[in-house]
């Protein structure tokens, strides 16, 4: 026997996995999950979803394997590339990288960069330095583990706190973690460990990004939620978690006192989460979360809701079958935006400076494939009209066959891209004239 219930125990069905269940219960089964989701927003109840195959489509079939495109050499630097609205841009490529994840500025201009292999190197004036920065964590790199984020302390000039999740080595497989140190010299000291997830794995390693908001507080996802166990307050997988910036949980957060949850959610109902970043005027968090096929979504975090994975969706399994048999119900927030065919959606950031004047208040998204073929890994540019509701698209880079992994705003106005390849690069926008 297994159950779909609330906690408490305000409603229940039960049903043995041996029995022939009519449609009608299954549609009760879906209806009481959502009218469960809708009752942990308000407060009243909390889902408690067993882990198991998603029953609100047919079961997925075997993966079919992924098409490659023949590979391409980078260009030659630097290349002049036309574009929509800013006119002639130029980029610069830096290459020397393997496989990076993320960047963040230092406050005298230099860049921090993670190497999934599991080194932190640094960039001076468009130069890589060729030696890492020692005191990272030792990580677990198969599949797509390894080092992933990294994130400034926001009082980065007094702390020199650095913020690093990565995959973590455990029994049985991998797991995520988050770790801090005091960036010195070209050392991490003072290293700690603030917080390993519960969700042990063996497959593909889930995505870790992570933000510091506006509210002081650091918040960090973990993906790799194939199923309903995103649904499960009891497990970290398929969640987003808020700390204070020393790894404890806010008194605040939305499941503290909830028998059976972790204190650290913030939002549940996720899928597999790369990117996040803060929108310019509303200072709310927007995040990029991999559907399957199809079904890549943007969404703006909101404390305790749930984001519907795998109830709800408009991707579909790697097999071809629907994942659910709605994109959309009550009590399950929508993605602001959605991307079918997928473009295997990575980092995001808002372009805010004064260099690409035509692109103010627009949002970069970066793909690592699209349609699901290797290969063929572009950067988005998403623009709003005064309501912040989507109005075009442009796709950069989409020749180059990169898988863009990141894009950020520099200090300097210009726009960052890195490339996920075993020979990455970092890639420098700026105007051509």
């Amino acid at each position: 026997m297994q159950d779909l219930r609330c906690v408490p125990n305000t409603f229940s069905i039960r049903y043995d996995s041996g029995m022939k269940i009519k449609k009608a219960i299954w549609t009760r089964a879906r209806v009481l999950a959502g009218f469960c989701a809708a009752m942990a927003l308000a407060g009243t109840v909390v889902p408690a979803v067993t882990q198991g195959q998603n029953r609100g489509a047919a079961p997925a079939a075997a993966t079919p394997p992924t098409p490659t495109m023949p590979p391409k050499p980078l260009p030659a630097s630097p290349v002049i590339i036309d574009t929509a609205e800013q006119g002639r841009v130029r980029v610069t490529i830096m290459k020397g990288l393997s496989h990076p994840w993320s960047l963040a500025f230092l406050p005298n201009g230099d860049i921090l960069i993670t190497e999934r292999p599991g080194r932190l190197r640094i960039v001076r004036n468009g130069v890589l330095d060729p030696q890492p920065i020692t005191g990272t964590p030792t990580v677990y790199t198969e599949g797509l583990g390894g080092l992933m984020d990294v994130a400034l302390h926001p009082r980065f000039a007094e702390t020199r706190w650095v913020y690093l999740t990565y995959t973590k080595p455990a029994p049985g497989g991998r797991t995520s973690a988050l770790m801090r140190g005091r960036l010195d010299g070209m050392r991490l000291v003072d290293v700690k460990e603030l917080f390993v997830s519960d969700a042990v794995g063996t497959g593909p390693a889930p995505g870790n990004g992570m933000i510091f908001g506006r509210d002081g507080y650091l918040y960090m996802a973990v993906g790799g939620a194939n199923d309903e166990v995103a649904q499960n307050l009891g497990s970290h997988t398929g969640k987003i978690l808020r700390f204070t910036e020393d790894g404890t949980v806010p008194p605040a957060n939305p499941f503290v006192n909830r028998a059976g949850s972790k204190p650290e959610i913030f939002s549940f109902g996720h899928r597999n989460m790369l990117g996040m970043t803060v929108h310019p005027t509303t200072g709310d968090i927007w995040e990029t979360e991999n559907g399957p096929l199809g079904g890549d979504e943007v969404n703006i975090l909101k404390i305790g809701a749930n984001y519907g994975w795998p109830l709800v969706s408009y991707g579909r399994q790697y097999s071809g079958a629907r994942v659910s048999n709605q994109t959309s119900q009550q009590g399950f927030e929508d993605p602001v935006l959605v991307w079918t065919p997928s473009i295997a959606i990575s980092g995001l950031t808002f372009y805010t400076g004064a260099r690409f004047p035509a692109w103010r208040n627009n949002l970069f998204v970066g793909g690592l494939q699209f349609g699901r073929i290797a290969g063929t890994g572009q950067l988005h540019r998403v623009v709003f009209n005064e309501n912040w509701e989507e109005i075009r698209r442009e796709a950069f880079f989409t020749d180059w066959r990169q898988r863009i992994r990141n894009v950020r705003q520099g200090p300097d106005g210009l726009i960052y891209v890195l490339t996920d390849e075993d020979d990455g690069a970092l890639l420098k926008l700026e105007p051509a004239s």
